[in-house]
C-alpha cells in the first residue's frame, strides 16, 4: 500500500445500486473508483452487496460467487489500475452447495488478500447467510487492517478483538438503513474511539422493494472519534488523509487497551450460568 511516510490516503465509496445488476454496479462503482483515484486513495471500501444490491434474498445461491471469483478479479483489476487496495462485502458461494456467506475482501493488485465472513446477522439475515466465527487482521505494506460488516458497527466486541490482533483500521463495508441512522452516528465514532482505530465506514443509499431504505452518512473517522469526512450525495466518494501516528497517540491518552482487563472478561464470557 502506498503511503507518504505515516500518512495515507484512504477513501470511502457511498452508491445506490442496481437490484441484481452486477454489470450495472459495477460500471458506477468503476467511475467512483477513478474519483477516490484522482483524489490519492490508496486503500477504497465500497459498501456492502455492493455488487448485487441488498435486498436480492431470492437469489443468493445464484449470484453468489466463490472468492476468488468475477468480483474478485474485478476488484484485483480496478486495484492494479489505480495503485491501490480495495476492500468490499459480497456474497460468497459456500461449500456445501446452497451455504451463502455475507463475506468482506480485501483485494491488492496480485489479488486477495484475505476475507472476513459475517458473524453478526441482522434480522433476515439469520435466514439467508451463514455465520463465520473468525476475526482475521490482514498486513498490507506495515498497516493492519481488520474488517467487519454494517450491522458490526453496533458490536464492540468484534472491534475489540480486531484491536486486539493488532488492527490499526477497521473498515465497515455497509448496507445500513436509514431508520436507524441514530445507532450509526454513535456508533461509527465510538468504535474508533475506544480502539484507537481509524474507521472506514462505507455506506449504501436508495431504496429497495420500497420498503428497505438506506442512510448514507458513509465516514471516515479518526482514533479520538473525530470525523474527518462525511458523504452527503446517493453516489458520493469522500477521502482523508489518515495520520498514523495518531493511534498510538489517542491510545496513550485515553489507555483503553493498556487497563482493560482481559483475563476477568474472558473468564466472565465463558462462566456457565
Amino acid at each position: 500500500m502506498i503511503r507518504e511516510g505515516n500518512r495515507l490516503t484512504v477513501a470511502a465509496v457511498q452508491m445506490n445500486c442496481v437490484l441484481g445488476d452486477v454489470e450495472a454496479n459495477l460500471r458506477k462503482a468503476e467511475r467512483l473508483l477513478e474519483i477516490a483515484a484522482g483524489r490519492g486513495a490508496r486503500l477504497a471500501v465500497l459498501p456492502e452487496l455492493f455488487n448485487t444490491g441488498y435486498r436480492v434474498e431470492e437469489r443468493d445461491v445464484e449470484l453468489a460467487e466463490p472468492i476468488p471469483g468475477p468480483t474478485t478479479e474485478w476488484m484485483r483489476r480496478q486495484a492494479s489500475k489505480h495503485g491501490m487496495k480495495l476492500v468490499a462485502a459480497i456474497l460468497e458461494k459456500g461449500a456445501p452447495a446452497g451455504l451463502v456467506y455475507d463475506t468482506a475482501v480485501l483485494v491488492e493488485p496480485a489479488g486477495v488478500i484475505g476475507s472476513y465472513r459475517k458473524t453478526h446477522l441482522w434480522n433476515q439475515e439469520n435466514t439467508r447467510f451463514t455465520r463465520g466465527e473468525q476475526f482475521p487482521v490482514y498486513e498490507t505494506d506495515g498497516i493492519q487492517v481488520g474488517l467487519q460488516i454494517c450491522y458490526e458497527i453496533g458490536f464492540p466486541e468484534g472491534a475489540r478483538i480486531l484491536t486486539f490482533h493488532g488492527a490499526d483500521i477497521i473498515v465497515y463495508p455497509s448496507a445500513f438503513g436509514k431508520a436507524r441512522l441514530y445507532a450509526w452516528d454513535i456508533a461509527t465514532r465510538s468504535r474508533a474511539l475506544e480502539n484507537g482505530t481509524f474507521v472506514i465506514a462505507s455506506n449504501r443509499t436508495g431504496l429497495e422493494k420500497g420498503e428497505t431504505e438506506f442512510g448514507g452518512t458513509s465516514r471516515i473517522v479518526d482514533p479520538a472519534g473525530t470525523i474527518l469526512a462525511e458523504a452527503e450525495q446517493e453516489d458520493d466518494v469522500i477521502t482523508a488523509e489518515l495520520d498514523l501516528g495518531l493511534i498510538a497517540e489517542q491510545r496513550r491518552a485515553i489507555p483503553y487497551l493498556r487497563d482493560f482487563n482481559r483475563s476477568l472478561i474472558s473468564k466472565e464470557y465463558n462462566s456457565e450460568r
